[in-house]
């Protein structure tokens, strides 16, 4: 009488459910779990745990297919990281943060509005910077606002830089205003005076 083999209860390895993604986020390989991350852009139901893979990542090239894929699902929460990072004391994580959200500029806005207002100058200037690449059509409003009100020289500098850049006729006041109350610092005054030339010529031009 022939044996008959016993009936296993695993299921064919070709029938078995596919390893996810997410699982390999946190494996030993760096390029097991970039791949992991790259293979999540878009998927939103994996939102938590690619933040929660980013908070601990030490990898470069990790973190970077990390924020590609948050980018990718975007909601508050992960703008919310994106500013908890610009708070780092480690300078890749801030670049990396300003990256992501220059990105991101309408769900961005209101975080960089309230870094605009942040008792941490260095915060403010991160701001700026955020703003530098931010294709955002009220950039020169918030920077106008910064202005009236900032007291630290650099960041009133990287903001009048920032102008040169994105500054139109309607920036001109605020420049001025600007002149005047640092007319004592030379570079200010200097860089100042630079700007308000420059948008003053390209109004005269473009007024004909």
């Amino acid at each position: 009488m022939p044996l008959i083999a016993p009936k296993s209860n695993r299921a064919p390895r070709s029938a078995r459910a596919p390893k996810s993604p997410i699982e390999d986020l946190s494996a030993t390989d760096p390029g097991k779990r970039r791949a992991a991350a790259r293979a999540l852009l878009g998927v939103e139901d994996a939102r938590p745990e690619l933040e929660q893979a980013l908070r601990s990542e030490t990898d470069p090239a990790v973190r970077q297919a990390l924020l590609s894929a948050l980018v990718s699902v975007a909601d508050d929460t992960v703008v919310d990281l994106l500013a908890e990072m610009l708070r780092s004391e480690e300078a890749s994580r801030r670049s990396e943060a300003v990256s992501a959200l220059q990105q991101l500029p309408e769900t961005a806005a209101q975080v960089i509005v309230g870094l605009l207002h942040a008792e941490d100058a260095d915060l403010r200037i991160m701001a700026v910077d955020v703003i530098r690449l931010l294709p955002h059509a009220d950039a020169p409003a918030w920077l106008r606002e910064l202005l009236a009100q900032e007291t630290h020289p650099n960041v009133v500098g990287v903001a009048v830089d920032r102008l040169a850049e994105i500054g139109g006729a309607d920036d001109l006041p605020a420049l001025q205003a600007v002149r005047e109350r640092f007319a004592d610092d030379p570079y200010l005054a200097f860089a100042t005076d630079m700007v308000i030339e420059r948008i003053s010529t390209l109004a005269r031009e473009a007024s004909g």
